[in-house]
């Protein structure tokens, strides 16, 4: 899958995904930093995994697990800051929720500061950092009826 987003393309094609970059980039974040790179790059490797490019360079990710039928845990989720603040991370989070692959799953993530982001796309607070969201072709098909 390949989406163009004013100039950025979201891929999900593996090959893409710059992997120093992501390791250098969660080597820095709140939720990864203990991460070692060995485990990220065993987790990219495992998982469905999107990445944001301008000009042909990676600006964003994020990664998916799933066991391919009831859940997906929503993961690793970033765009650089400088390119913050222009929609990137609410369109590469709405593909991945409204994709036909994921919207019949429960869906689990945790974020400590972006529920907001997260709640715009069906996903609930069931704690301080976690947060769930029903299946939503469940959902729209009761509205349909």
């Amino acid at each position: 899958m390949e989406v163009l987003y004013k100039e950025y393309l979201i891929s999900d094609d593996k090959v893409r995904i710059n992997r120093q970059f992501v390791l250098e980039y969660l080597a820095h974040s709140y939720w990864a930093n203990r991460r070692p790179p060995e485990r990220i790059l065993k987790s990219i490797e495992s998982s469905h995994c999107y990445g944001v490019y301008y000009n042909n360079n990676q600006i964003g990710f994020a990664r998916i697990v799933t066991d391919g039928a009831t859940m997906f845990y929503l993961c690793d989720v970033f765009v650089l800051q400088e390119y913050q603040g222009q929609g990137i991370g609410k369109r590469l989070v709405q593909l991945i929720t409204n994709s036909e692959e994921y919207e019949w799953m429960t869906g689990i993530l945790g974020t400590l500061d972006a529920h907001g982001l997260y709640e715009q796309y069906g996903f609930e607070r069931n704690s301080e950092r976690f947060m769930s969201r029903p299946p939503q072709g469940i959902v729209k098909h009761r509205e349909n009826r």
